[in-house]
């Protein structure tokens, strides 16, 4: 074990890993338009002044914008017409780091085309061991390496509430895993999705990534590489686009969350509520794939548990991020510092691209629920961390259930 990748969204093609993306607290002022398209897999396409470049979204391109995120953009000084002309493809580094009060994530339909899905990179940041101090909490010995098993297709019949996040950031299109989670406020029709925060928010040095988005069953019948590329939108994403149209994550992460490693991964977890990219049949996401696991935040202690099953699409080498993996193990504990809490750890060989994914046992009622998700893991893969979800989880959650309570 040599270093922790906390955030495993696979950047293909690279050998070094980065930090994917963060979740929600700072907004950049250009977030604020959350409506960039870079170019697929380019996370080295800039420019001098240090913007990304950037191609025009796929689909007409059609952007929808409430009448209160016009005022708010009309505040800050936002010419909505040069905008609506080509200024959102600018992504400023500078204006992503500048906070703002809400995130806004505004839908572009048809961004998240077939061609710009498959290619999208897994922003993964590498730790040295080293930070994992020996008498801070409670660790336990590493777990042997868990060999990650495919998932049967249909992916929808075997794991209905699996699928991917996709956003933009200042370095690419990314990538991470989530899960349909039951909403509260409303039984049965729930919109909200659980996952990493670094898959929403760049964490203590960033703001909210832009264009995020959820492909319940991506790839659900697990076409290879070579198919994907003349596969149609509807093969791809069977149960359409869902974008983000609200995230939150704790305050930790967004306070602590860092490139070395695993800075904030005992708070690394976020919400997303969701709404269809066409208005789709009126029917929630729950609705729409038929399940939404509950989530357990009182789930009993590591050494009460018998067995994990964390779920996700791994993208890092031997991986292509193309296919839903699945790895069981009994969990044992790994603690980061002394004043966070311990962390969940199973042996498990899946890659970048799998952060974000949910971790279901046994809850407190007997029943399967989420009880955590992946977050960190070692660069050269054979186990895997996720956070303990207690109060500040459930504050999280219960925030977003509330938000559209009446809705």
């Amino acid at each position: 074990m040599r270093s922790i990748r906390p955030s495993f969204s696979a950047r293909r093609g690279r050998t070094v890993s980065r930090r994917l993306s963060p979740a929600f607290g700072a907004v950049a002022l250009a977030s604020v338009l959350a409506l960039t398209a870079t170019a697929c897999g380019s996370g080295d396409d800039t420019d001098a002044s240090g913007q990304a470049s950037a191609s025009a979204p796929a689909g007409d391109g059609k952007i929808t914008i409430p009448d209160d995120i016009k005022d708010r953009l009309k505040e800050h000084g936002i010419d909505l017409d040069k905008w609506r002309d080509g200024a959102w493809k600018n992504w400023d580094r500078d204006d992503w780091l500048r906070e703002a009060q809400d995130y806004v994530n505004p839908i572009i339909e048809g961004l998240w085309d077939p061609d710009r899905m498959r290619e999208a990179d897994d922003p993964d940041r590498a730790v040295d061991d080293s930070d994992l101090a020996d008498d801070q909490g409670v660790t336990d010995p590493t777990p042997e390496p868990v060999k990650a098993a495919a998932v049967p297709t249909t992916y929808h019949a075997n794991a209905p509430e699996a699928g991917k996040v996709f956003f933009d950031s200042p370095e690419g299109t990314m990538v991470c895993s989530a899960t349909v989670v039951a909403d509260p406020a409303h039984p049965g029709k729930s919109n909200m999705v659980w996952t990493a925060g670094h898959c929403v928010h760049a964490g203590k040095k960033g703001g909210w990534y832009r264009n995020i988005a959820f492909v319940p069953s991506y790839n659900d019948a697990g076409m290879s590489d070579r198919e994907l590329q003349t596969a149609t939108k509807e093969q791809v994403a069977p149960y359409g686009v869902w974008w983000g149209d609200w995230a939150q994550t704790s305050d930790q992460w967004i306070a602590q969350g860092g490139q070395t490693g695993g800075d904030g991964a005992s708070y690394d977890f976020a919400v997303i509520h969701v709404t269809p990219e066409e208005g789709g049949s009126g029917k929630s996401l729950e609705e729409t794939v038929g399940s939404a696991l509950p989530v357990d935040f009182a789930a009993p202690a590591v050494p009460k548990v018998e067995s994990i099953t964390a779920t996700g699409y791994p993208a890092a080498a031997p991986f292509d991020g193309q296919k839903l993996y699945q790895c069981e193990d009994r969990p044992g504990r790994l603690s980061l510092t002394a004043e966070d809490p311990t962390m969940y750890r199973i042996g498990c060989t899946m890659t970048g691209g799998s952060s974000g994914g949910g971790w279901v046992a046994e809850g407190s009622d007997g029943k399967p629920a989420l009880v955590s998700n992946t977050s960190i893991g070692p660069v050269d893969a054979g186990w895997l961390a996720g956070p303990r979800l207690g109060e500040v989880a459930k504050d999280v959650y219960d925030s977003v259930s509330g938000k559209f309570a009446g809705q």
